[in-house]
C-alpha cells in the first residue's frame, strides 16, 4: 500500500505563509479560539471510524474500542476542557506596581499573547492524542499549528491529513506527512514553539535542530518509570493496577511502569498475584482481539532482545497468561516478567515500551530510592501503600514528571493539572491552564501615571549633593 507524503522543501514556504497570515490577522479573540477548537472536535467526531480502523491496521491488531477510549475520547476530553475554560485563561492578570507609583495611578498587568505558529510532532503509540491534546492548548492560546504524525502509523497519518485538509485552511492548521527525513527538516524550521513526543535519544536531535533557530521546546519523553510497593500496600490492588497498565496498549505508553520494587519477602506473592490478574484480563494471547500488538517487527525484536539478554544473564522470566514464541507475523505477545536481572542487562538500562516488566526485591525502602536516584529522572513514579508518613517521604525524596498513588498512570488523565517530564523525561507541559501558558507569551505591561516625579526628587542628572547619601541610606537588610 502506498501513501503520499509532503516534500521536505514545501515546509519552509508553508511555515512562512502561516506566520504571515498570523500577523496579518491581528488579535485572536476568545470566540475564534473556541471556534477553531470546536472544529477539531467536530473533525474528530466525523472521522472517528476511519481513524480507529487505520490505527487497527497500522498496529496489526488494536481493538477499535480501545482506540476510541485512548485516542478519540482522550483527545476530545483535552479539546473540550480547553474550549470550556479558555475565556478565563485569556484574561489579563493585574500585577502590583512598585511604590510610590502605585499611589500615583500607575498600573501593571500581564497579557497572554499567542506566540504564532507551533509545530507538533506526534508519536505512534497514541497517534491522535499526542497531536490533538497539545493542539487543544496551542489553539486555546491563540496560535496556529503545523502537525506531523509519526511515519510508523502511515494509514492513520493519511486519514488525519485528509481530515485536516477538509476541515481547515492550511494557514490555520496544516498537517504534513512523511518519514524521518521530513521530521529532520521539520525540527529545523523556525517555529515559534515546537512540541515533540517520543524517545529521549531522538529528542537530543530535535533539541540540536531547534537550537539553530532558538526555538523553545516542549518535550514529552519517557524513561524507566518505577513502582514502589510498600509493606503497607494492598498487594492484590497493586498487582491488579499494574496488570491493567501493562495490558493497556500492550505496554506501549510513555508512562507505563518499567520497574517494580517489592519487599523481598513479598516478591513471590506479588508475582503470583500479578500473573493471575493479567491472565484474568487477557486469558489468551494469540488471536485475542483484546491484546494490542507490538506495533512493528523492529519494536518486537527490540523488546524480545531485552528479555533474551536478561535470561542469558541468568534472570528468571515468567510469562502470562503463558509463554509464547515470538512471531513477526503475529505481534501479540504475553506479559514477560523479568525477575531481578543483573544491573548491566539491557532491560535494566533501556525503556521497555512494550509487554514486559522488571520486578526487583528490596530490603529497605531507602535502597529502592537509591536505585531510582541512580537513573535518569522518569516521566512517572508510582507508590502503593497505606502509610501517610511513608507516602510523604517518597514524594519528598524522589523527582519525576508526575505521580500516581495507589494506582498507575491515572495522573496523566487530569485535565486541570500539567502533564510533562523533567530532565531526560522531558521539559514543559501541556493540559489545562499550564498548557495554555506553555504556548502563550506572558507579556508584562506597565502603564505610567500622568506625572513623573523623578526630577523633583533629585533622581535624574545632574545629581545633587544629596543623591549619593540618599541611595546609601536605602541599602539595608530589612
Amino acid at each position: 500500500m502506498t501513501f503520499s507524503s509532503t516534500a521536505p522543501e514545501q515546509l519552509p514556504s508553508l511555515l512562512a505563509a502561516q506566520k504571515q497570515a498570523f500577523v496579518a490577522a491581528g488579535p485572536v479573540s476568545a470566540e475564534l479560539r473556541r471556534a477553531r477548537i470546536q472544529r477539531v472536535i467536530e473533525l474528530l467526531v466525523s472521522y472517528q471510524q476511519p481513524l480507529i480502523e487505520a490505527m487497527d491496521a497500522d498496529f496489526g491488531g488494536r481493538p477499535q474500542g480501545f482506540s476510541l477510549m485512548n485516542d478519540v475520547l482522550g483527545s476530545l476530553a483535552s479539546l473540550k476542557y480547553a474550549r470550556d475554560h479558555l475565556e478565563h485563561w485569556v484574561e489579563d492578570e493585574p500585577r502590583q506596581v512598585f511604590s510610590p507609583y502605585d499611589q500615583m495611578g500607575a498600573k501593571a498587568w500581564v497579557m497572554h499573547q499567542p506566540k504564532g505558529t507551533i509545530g507538533i510532532l506526534g508519536t505512534w503509540n497514541a497517534p491522535l492524542f499526542t497531536l490533538l491534546s497539545p493542539l487543544a492548548c496551542v489553539l486555546a492560546a491563540g496560535n496556529r499549528a503545523i502537525l506531523k504524525p509519526s511515519e510508523v502509523v502511515p494509514r492513520t497519518a493519511q486519514v488525519l491529513a485528509q481530515a485536516f485538509a477538509e476541515w481547515f485552511d492550511p494557514l490555520e492548521i496544516a498537517l504534513v506527512t512523511g518519514d524521518a527525513e521530513l521530521a529532520q527538516v521539520f525540527t529545523a524550521q523556525p517555529f515559534d514553539h515546537l512540541v515533540f513526543t517520543g524517545s529521549t535519544a531522538v529528542a537530543r536531535s530535535v533539541m540540536r535542530n531547534a537550537a539553530e533557530n532558538l526555538v523553545p521546546l516542549t518535550l514529552e519523553l519517557g524513561g524507566k518509570s518505577p513502582v514502589i510497593i510498600s509493606r503497607s500496600a494492598d498487594m492484590s490492588k497493586a498487582a491488579f493496577s499494574i496488570a491493567v497498565a501493562k495490558a493497556n496498549n500492550g505496554g506501549q505508553i510513555c508512562i507505563n511502569p518499567d520497574l517494580v520494587y517489592v519487599p523481598r519477602e513479598q516478591m513471590e506473592d506479588f508475582i503470583d498475584l500479578l500473573g493471575a490478574a493479567y491472565s484474568e484480563l487477557l486469558p489468551t494471547t494469540q488471536d485475542n482481539p483484546d491484546v494490542v500488538a507490538v506495533v512493528n517487527a523492529r519494536h518486537l525484536q527490540r523488546i524480545e532482545g531485552y528479555v533474551q539478554d536478561a535470561r542469558a544473564r541468568g534472570a528468571r522470566v515468567e510469562s502470562y497468561p503463558q509463554a509464547l514464541e515470538a512471531d513477526a507475523g503475529s505481534r501479540r505477545r504475553p506479559l514477560q516478567v523479568v525477575i531481578n536481572p543483573p544491573c548491566d542487562s539491557q532491560v535494566m538500562r533501556e525503556e521497555i515500551f512494550g509487554p514486559a516488566l522488571v520486578v526487583l526485591p528490596y530490603e529497605q525502602l531507602q535502597s529502592a530510592l537509591d536505585d531510582i536516584h541512580s537513573r535518569e529522572r522518569p516521566l512517572a513514579l508510582y507508590y502503593f501503600g497505606q502509610s501517610e508518613e511513608e507516602q510523604r517521604h517518597v514524594l519528598q525524596n524522589t523527582i519525576s514528571g508526575g505521580v500516581s498513588i495507589n494506582d498507575v498512570m491515572m495522573h496523566a488523565a487530569l485535565h486541570d493539572a500539567p502533564f510533562g517530564g523533567i530532565g531526560a523525561s522531558g521539559m514543559g507541559h501541556y493540559h489545562g491552564r499550564e498548557g495554555f501558558l506553555e504556548f502563550s507569551h506572558m507579556r508584562s505591561v506597565y502603564k505610567a501615571p500622568p506625572h513623573d516625579p523623578r526630577r523633583e526628587w533629585g533622581l535624574l542628572p545632574p545629581y545633587g549633593e544629596h543623591f549619593l547619601p540618599t541611595m546609601q541610606s536605602m541599602v539595608t537588610a530589612d
